[in-house]
């Protein structure tokens, strides 16, 4: 296998269907279920994109998915970037610091494109080009089959960030700030919230975390994640997000919290939230 040889799916099957007009089916219910948006996406964009960001949740799309649903319609609904850094979780532990992809993934929608421009302008200390690391991770993976579907021919950098000390994941911010300056990128992070605990212990705690990132307090949630241990499994992705943003004029605001217990009755549940980060003029905020 050389560098350029696309990445196989890991999940498709598990997390989404492996069939391509069986996962184009569930997106699309993704968008009509009640606790997503309820319709589907418009067939016209605006003129000017105002969505500058977004943290999106990566469960299983029964699950999650129409709570990203939200954020992929504000995707839908408004030009298209350039390109997509899409700030993933290191679950397995594979990863020796934040690693980037430099090859096409594949989805049953087909393969999406990695600008490779981009990454060579990433791959800087401490952020370096590991292929290996991203080869069992699922947070990065289910958001593309969205993008996919909102955007045409969208194109990507894949980037997990591992946990670290906080001054660690400002340096990966400010590689990230520097990197994507002058160039026509939007940033997601993929993050679940508060696992398996009650669901109204989930929601008080997510409400906490939540509460910094509509503030814009990268260090706040942080701090706010470890005070009161929010097993929030994208701290680190979303501390990078928020810091590489830090200096830009942005208002942010919440779509859709959520649990997994909404789906199926549980004791106790996983929490998901899509929240957008965007440039003056986007709107009035709204919370469901």
């Amino acid at each position: 296998m050389t560098e350029r040889t696309a990445r196989p799916p890991a999940v498709a099957g598990q997390f989404y269907p492996a069939d391509g007009a069986a996962l184009a089916r569930q997106i699309e219910d993704c968008f009509r279920d009640a606790r997503g948006p309820g319709e589907l996406p418009p067939r016209h964009r605006t003129a000017v994109r105002s969505l500058r960001a977004a943290v999106v949740p990566h469960a299983g799309y029964l699950f999650s998915g129409p709570i990203a649903a939200h954020a992929f319609g504000l995707v839908a609904a408004q030009p298209p970037p350039e390109t997509v850094v899409v700030l993933g979780v290191d679950h397995y532990g594979l990863g020796h610091g934040p690693a980037l992809s430099d090859r096409a993934w594949e989805t049953p929608l087909g393969p999406v494109r990695v600008d490779h421009d981009l990454v060579r302008a990433l791959a800087r200390p401490p952020l370096q080009v590991d292929e290996a690391a991203q080869a069992r991770e699922h947070s990065i993976e289910v958001e593309l089959p969205f993008l996919e579907y909102t955007l045409p021919r969208p194109q990507i950098v894949p980037l997990q960030v591992p946990f670290a000390p906080y001054d660690e994941l400002v340096h990966t911010a400010q590689v990230v700030r520097e990197a994507v300056a002058d160039r026509d990128v939007l940033l997601l992070a993929s993050t679940d919230f508060s696992h398996y605990v009650p669901a109204a212990t989930a929601e008080r705690l997510d409400r906490l975390a939540i509460e910094a990132i509509l503030a814009r307090d990268p260090r706040a949630l942080y701090e706010t994640v470890a005070e009161h241990d929010i097993s929030m499994c994208g701290i680190a992705p979303t501390t990078v997000l928020l810091a590489a943003l830090a200096e830009e004029p942005l208002g942010c605001r919440l779509l859709r919290w959520g649990h997994s217990g909404e789906v199926e009755r549980m004791r106790d549940v996983v929490g998901y939230a899509a929240l957008a980060l965007e440039r003056p003029g986007a709107g009035a905020p709204s919370v469901k």
